[in-house]
């Protein structure tokens, strides 16, 4: 009996992967910015950076703002000129920003 059980289960193993190769292939979202950044930070890059709309409400934006953050911060093994993006993207979406902003 365990046998035939073990049998099955094979074959619907096989099954499955074959019926998973011969799916049509999908087109794959692309979850971050992947672009280079703009000497001058605008707001439509800084949504992007934080992976929400420009017309997002502020707490919405320190909301994505702490998500980006813990992925990238220096203390966890980020990189600080990304760090220092994201934080200048979060200042431009409120409204804080000053200058060219990035200390890089």
């Amino acid at each position: 009996m365990a046998i035939a059980a073990a049998a099955y289960a094979g074959r619907y193993g096989i099954q499955a992967w074959q019926a998973f190769k011969a799916r049509p292939p999908t087109a794959r979202m692309r979850r971050f910015y992947e672009g280079g950044f703009q000497p001058v930070m605008t707001r439509r890059e800084a949504a992007l950076i934080l992976g929400i709309r420009e017309s997002t409400p502020s707490d919405k934006v320190k909301e994505a703002h702490r998500r980006v953050m813990v992925a990238n911060h220096p203390d966890a093994g980020g990189s600080h000129y990304l760090a220092s993006k994201i934080n200048e993207a979060k200042d431009m979406l409120l409204g804080k920003a000053k200058g060219s902003g990035s200390a890089f």
